[in-house]
């Protein structure tokens, strides 16, 4: 059968459209930035017959789409919705998945990461737009649908626009679940690895917390639109998966470990950065964060020059080549990690390790050949990590959802803003010394430029908005405004 194929955008890119970061002392983590989007706009393409088109391609197969990837993806569409089709993309899954319409494109893993509800929550949080959020939870119930999907669909079964049987059930201890459905491929934390991926016996903690981080989501967007009663009902359903997570801990360890799935249920002991999907969802308390903050700052297991190895340094499988999933660095879990020690109260840390994760990959631009960005990057030099079979490099032109350090990771951590449009808020940070800031950052349909050096903020704003440093809130008027800047830096 000859499907037809996806075609590539043939307008340029219009940068005007774009934030514009300002980092005098790195530029080229700038330069970065921009190769990024001119990276990603390659992934807007159009395809007959998709029920979305435009949508983003992940850069794998132009044939096929993956959930996670692209609801990462969004995570940095949102910055540029005119422009960069992100939460669009999943009507690409939702509209086969439940609705029955039909599609030019096969969904691999329906059963990915249930990532829909955290990322339609933070894009909001960008545009303001309410109306969606009613489609998504009144009219169509795709999140719900979606939820009831991850809760209820029995290992092995096949859908009509899915080219692969489903892996995940939910069972008493927790979820069963596979490497590859998981995203994390060739991961060591299951005791078999088979011919599609890893298996055997084990009770995953991350599609756990993962749908406890889907429930906490879709509460918040049902308060927005005052569906409380949708809203409590998703607060009991986070409350019961919290305490299912939290089962998968090891106060020993301070880590969350996977369980096998037959008595006595033990731990299997293999860290990676999936230990902060707990953290993400609401799942932990402050000693818990406090220990996965430390895991981070710790070299021997996800910190030292390249942070977020996908395997702990110290652990007997750790490969420095990377080998995929046995210490590679996949952008897309550095940022879901970064954004979960952020708020939690370990702002500092996440900004030191989204900075020293750019920096690698703009080594990794400058030394390597070709300068690209990649699938995953190696955990121990300047290069991308090896795929699965140890030899060749993963793919390049990966943006995708390697677009997501060189510019959300940028603009969230390293430059520390975040955007509230229900609240008209930009949040604001300060982390870095000397000139630094965004300009034309999007707040619903409002513009904010912020320029800070040593000793004032510089702000432009064509409506009102409320800027919230660290020390105080002010309400802006439109305009110009000169703010004497507070406090200390964070971070040499």
């Amino acid at each position: 059968m000859n499907l037809p194929q996806p075609v590539a955008l043939d307008q340029p890119l219009d940068r005007s459209a774009l934030p514009s970061p300002v980092l005098d002392a790195a530029p080229e983590l700038v330069e970065l930035y921009w190769a990024a989007w001119e990276l990603a706009y390659q992934h807007v393409v159009t395809r007959e017959g998709a029920p979305r088109s435009p949508y983003m391609d992940e850069g794998f197969d132009p044939d096929t789409i993956w959930i996670w990837d692209t609801c990462f993806m969004a995570h940095f569409c949102k910055y540029a919705p005119d422009l960069f089709p992100g939460v669009e993309s999943f009507d690409n899954f939702y509209r086969p998945m439940y609705d029955g319409a039909p599609t030019s494109l096969k969904i691999h893993h329906p059963d990915n990461p249930p990532l829909f509800a955290w990322s339609e929550l933070e894009y909001v949080r960008h545009t303001g737009d309410l109306d969606r959020v009613r489609r998504l939870l009144r009219d169509r119930r795709y999140l719900q649908q979606h939820f009831a999907f991850m809760e209820g669909t029995p290992a092995g079964s096949r859908f009509p626009h899915s080219n692969i049987a489903t892996t995940v059930e939910r069972v008493p201890r927790g979820y069963l679940w596979e490497g590859v459905t998981s995203g994390m491929d060739n991961t060591p934390r299951a005791p078999i690895q088979g011919e599609h991926g890893t298996s055997g016996g084990i009770l995953w903690f991350d599609v756990a917390a993962q749908q406890a981080l889907s429930a906490r989501s879709i509460a918040t967007l049902a308060r927005l639109i005052d569906a409380d009663d949708l809203a409590e009902e998703y607060d009991a359903q986070h409350a019961r998966l919290v305490e299912l997570v939290n089962d998968f801990w090891s106060a020993e360890h301070g880590s969350y470990f996977d369980r096998f799935a037959e008595e006595p249920y033990n731990f299997h002991r293999v860290r990676t950065p999936a230990v902060y999907w707990p953290l993400l969802a609401g799942a932990c308390d402050a000693t818990q964060a406090d220990a996965l903050a430390a895991a981070l700052a710790d070299p021997k297991c996800f910190g030292g020059p390249v942070p977020w190895p996908s395997v702990a340094r110290d652990d007997p499988e750790f490969r420095p080549d990377g080998m995929y999933w046995r210490g590679g660095v996949w952008i897309p879990v550095a940022y879901a990690s970064a954004r979960a020690l952020a708020d939690s109260g370990h702002a500092d840390l996440a900004h030191r390790a989204s900075l020293d994760l750019i920096r690698h990959m703009a080594d990794t631009w400058s030394s390597y050949s070709p300068p690209t960005i990649w699938e995953a990057y190696s955990p121990t030099r300047p290069a991308p990590s090896t795929a699965k079979d140890d030899r060749t490099p993963v793919r390049p032109d990966f943006c995708g959802w390697s677009a997501l350090a060189p510019i959300s990771m940028l603009i969230e951590h390293v430059l520390g803003f975040r955007v509230d449009a229900l609240t008209r808020t930009v949040h604001y940070r300060p982390h870095l010394p000397g000139r630094t800031g965004i300009r034309n950052l999007r707040v619903a349909d409002t513009r904010v430029t912020l320029i800070a050096d040593d000793t004032t903020l510089t702000i432009t704003t064509d409506a009102p908005i409320n800027l919230s440093l660290p020390d105080r809130t002010l309400p802006l008027p439109p305009g110009n405004h000169i703010v004497e800047r507070k406090g200390t830096f964070t971070s040499p």
